[in-house]
């Protein structure tokens, strides 16, 4: 059996936001498209990643907003005055559309990450996510 590539199992359509794109605007983005991660793009090129655990890192669980600090409950953060860029992952890893999806599966392994965002050159073209490398393993086990 062939090895797949990253483009032949890639995320063609993507979601993105741009640096200055709101934290509500992003949770918005993930909670209607049902995705965990974001690449952050300016001109087509990526310059971060947004992840689900970057919007709960930044902002507070009910049970912390309700802790009391000095007789007041903590004010919970203006997701709107939030901007991706202050929660972003800068230096993202990055494969391109040839690479094997076992690359793919090593990286996000390794890296610990869910997804790796495929550009051709410095072009973001696709996204292959955790799920995309189980459903290309459960294709495996199939017969044809």
């Amino acid at each position: 059996m062939p090895i797949e590539t990253c483009a032949q199992r890639m995320v063609r359509k993507l979601h993105t936001v741009k640096p200055m794109d709101s934290l509500r605007h992003a949770r918005e983005i993930m909670e209607t498209n049902r995705v965990n991660q974001l690449p952050v793009v300016i001109g087509g090129k990526v310059v971060g990643i947004v992840t689900d655990r970057d919007l709960r890192d930044a902002t507070p669980s009910v049970f912390e907003t309700s802790q009391r600090t000095s007789g007041h409950a903590a004010p919970a953060p203006d997701l709107d005055a939030l901007r991706v860029k202050d929660v972003m992952t800068e230096n993202v890893l990055t494969l391109g559309p040839s690479a094997s999806l076992a690359d793919a599966a090593r990286l996000m392994r390794r890296e610990r990450i869910g997804a790796i965002p495929i550009v051709d050159g410095d072009r973001l073209v696709g996204l292959v996510a955790r799920s995309d490398v189980l459903d290309a393993f459960v294709a495996m086990t199939e017969p044809h």
